[in-house]
Order: structure tokens, then sequence, then C-alpha cells
């Protein structure tokens, strides 16, 4: 059976131009505002129609970053600390036979007259800039939303986070706009998940900036701030 290919509606914007500073998930971080452009060929308002009435929407897209020949029936997901392999139809991983990544975002507005078209403006993506997009659909929370929901191995490790020391002086560097999701960001631990050296300098880009800091006893301190050029 021959299927038809793909077709990339759009592509996502905002600061996530490193993947160590994603979080792990979508909707963690709703502090940083994302825009969804359309290429060219879905530039139609009338797609939109009636899409101001829902709060929240499934965004499928592809991980472009993460395109390989081959697949592994199993994977080391991060939040095990990347030592203990499960089948990767029980992750999300990356890494999967077809590179297609599921998020749910909170729509914030849709401007429907720029230079590019309508944009969909979004909170709580967990989409690195640039990256395409293959549908956009409703989230439906009286089918969608299941309270009761078993959520597996990642259960235990689903409301961590770590203390984050940010020095004022150091956060005062920091555009104001940039602050609290920096702040958040840090908070979901950007390091990758089989390092835990207290002494190691780790660092995590972010709108333009990049953060270094350090991990002990569960706190992340802030050490350096740098603007990229």
């Amino acid at each position: 059976m021959q299927l038809p290919p793909l077709q990339i509606i759009a592509h996502i914007e905002n600061d996530y131009t490193a993947k160590f500073a994603i979080p792990r998930q979508s909707g963690l971080v709703e502090s940083v505002e994302s825009r969804i452009v359309f290429t060219e060929a879905y530039r139609n308002e009338t797609a939109l129609r009636g899409i101001e009435g829902y709060s929240h929407l499934w965004l499928l897209w592809i991980f472009s970053q993460a395109i390989r020949d081959t697949w592994s029936p199993t994977v080391l997901p991060p939040r095990l600390g990347g030592k203990t392999r499960m089948g990767v139809f029980a992750t999300r991983s990356p890494f999967r036979p077809n590179p297609i990544g599921l998020s749910s975002v909170r729509l914030l507005g849709v401007e429907r007259s720029t230079p590019r078209g309508p944009v969909l403006r979004v909170a709580g993506a967990d989409l690195m800039d640039g990256t395409p997009l293959v549908d956009i659909k409703p989230y439906l929370p009286y089918t969608d939303s299941h309270p009761d929901a078993l959520g597996g191995f990642s259960d235990p490790v689903r409301d961590y986070r770590l203390e984050v020391v940010f020095p004022p002086a150091l956060l005062a560097q920091v555009p104001p706009r940039l602050r609290e999701p920096v702040v958040e960001i840090l908070a979901q631990d950007p390091r990758p998940s089989y390092q835990h050296d207290p002494d190691r300098l780790y660092g995590a880009a972010f709108g333009g900036w990049d953060f270094r800091f350090r991990v002990r006893d569960g706190v992340l301190t802030v050490v350096e701030v740098e603007a990229l050029k």
C-alpha cells in the first residue's frame, strides 16, 4: 500500500535554540511563548476557522534533530538515569521507527494578518526553534483528559525539580522577558541524565544567552551568564 508523504504544514519559532534547555515534556514551562508559522501552501485563514474556541492544541511534529536510518526496540530514558533500558513504545524518546513527536500546548491567541499569514501563539511547547509540524489538532478535554490514568515508570519522577539559586547580580544581566522562563527551565535540570559531577560546570543556551551552573545536593547554582554572539 502506497502511503502519501507527510507534508510540513508549519514551523515553530521560540527561544529554545539548544536541546539541553528544552523541557522534558510539554506543559512544564508555561512562561515560554512560541509562535507557529505556517508554510506558504498552508497560510490559509479558513483552515483556522473555529480554533479560538479551544484552550489547548495537540501538535504533531518531526524530531528533525534525531532522524536515523535504523531503530532500536529499547532506549535509555533520561529520567531513569540513562542506564535502564525500556521499550521504545513505552517511552517518548525521539529515537523511534518514525521520528514523530506529540505535544499539548495552550493556545494564547491567533494573529491573522501578518506578512507570513496567520500565526498561532502558544505556551508550554517542548520543541526546538525551527521544528517542523505535520499537523495541529484541537485538545478535547472530555475525551483527551484522563485524571486517573497510570503514568508507568515515569510517575516517580514526574515532580522532579531542582532548587535554583540565581544570584541577583547575574539575574540582572538577563533581559527581563527571559528571567522567569530561564529559572523554570533550569529547575527542570537540563543536564545530561548520566552526568552528576557536583564540581562540573554545565551550560544551557536559551534566548540568545548561555547560562552556566553547578548542581550539588539538588540545588542548581548559576555561576555565569553570557550573551551569545
